[in-house]
């Protein structure tokens, strides 16, 4: 079955997930989660995200994120890509640092923003990454840390999940604490890690209760909300495809990303388009395929005219297992 487009619109909270390629790790030293977290700020700071929630983990990461006008896609390109790039060039590898694309799920705020600021930040304790709470909140590599104001991180959005708990900052963040406490006892919540009607309802006891007394809810697998919720996310998705065709055309948007991809791998855009066998322009004009047909929903046969090859290689490019690491950055 083909794999939905991802649902986005300005100012959707997301719950972004993403694995190393075969588990390996991503994060292997000190210079490598700095590296991530200068991006992860650099979209804060730029405006294009508000981040409430992050841990990263050896071979994954979790961020809650806040969109701003960008699109999710494009500012995650922004963070993988480069990220990938200067992970090979420290660890002298080549490949694909990522596996196949990352997790995104469109979250209900006034349901589960708490909720999963608290699952995202435990999950160095239940990895057994640091000892117990009072390590996890000195720890560098999670947003937990700056939310109990061990940290400072300027780029981190503290505000909005503080206020939550009302007083003054001290207390907000003794209740804050508290919070995070009292989800050691709850467990890993695979509810918490992935959309549908099933999980959002809790469990097929509430789906089957519901269906008994004749109610039916939409549902969603890439959104964690309830029924008018997931409604509503479709209906705003829509709009926003319909807005995005009408202003930029199928044309323009191509030739955008074709320069993206030709700048950032270090070929020219007649190459690209020249059906060049040279293994850097294959390699670029493969990630151009993957993101154009799987990101950005154009038809193989568009792509293919576009770059002057044949639909069937565009459709190979896009179902080979790849990772978003040939992305461009900008």
């Amino acid at each position: 079955m083909p794999r939905q487009p991802r649902l986005d619109a300005p100012g959707t909270l997301h719950h972004v997930m993403g694995r190393g390629i075969e588990t390996s790790k991503i994060f292997r030293t000190r210079k490598d989660r700095e590296d991530f977290i200068d991006r992860l700020a650099e979209l804060c700071r730029s405006g294009r995200w508000s981040v409430y929630a992050w841990a990263l983990m050896p071979n994954h990461f979790h961020l809650l994120v806040r969109t701003g006008k960008e699109p999710l896609a494009r500012s995650m390109r922004r963070l993988m890509t480069g990220y990938a790039i200067n992970f090979n060039l420290r660890h002298k590898r080549r490949g694909h640092l990522f596996q196949n694309r990352y997790k995104s799920i469109v979250c209900q705020e006034d349901l589960y923003l708490l909720e999963l600021t608290r699952y995202i930040h435990l999950n160095s304790l239940r990895a057994g990454l640091v000892p117990d709470l009072e390590a996890l909140g000195r720890y560098p590599w999670s947003g937990h840390s700056a939310l109990t104001g061990q940290v400072e991180r300027d780029w981190q959005d503290t505000g909005t999940i503080r206020g939550y708990f009302a007083g003054k900052p001290k207390e907000a963040m003794r209740r804050y604490k508290n919070f995070v406490a009292e989800g050691v006892a709850l467990g890993r919540r695979p509810e918490l890690v992935g959309g549908g009607l099933i999980r959002s309802l809790g469990g097929w006891s509430q789906v089957l209760s519901l269906r008994r007394k004749g109610l039916r809810m939409a549902a969603d697998d890439r959104v964690l909300g309830d029924g008018a919720f997931v409604e509503q996310i479709w209906s705003e998705s829509a709009e926003l495809e319909k807005e995005t065709l009408r202003r930029k055309g199928p044309g323009r948007d191509l030739e955008a990303l074709a320069r993206e991809f030709a700048a950032d791998q270090g070929v020219t855009e007649t190459e690209l388009r020249s059906g060049s066998r040279k293994r850097k322009v294959s390699e670029a004009r493969r990630g151009f395929c993957r993101a154009s047909v799987g990101e950005l929903g154009y038809p193989a046969a568009t792509v293919a005219r576009f770059l002057g090859v044949t639909t069937s290689a565009v459709v190979r490019a896009t179902r080979a297992e790849e990772s978003v690491a040939r992305f461009p950055t900008r």
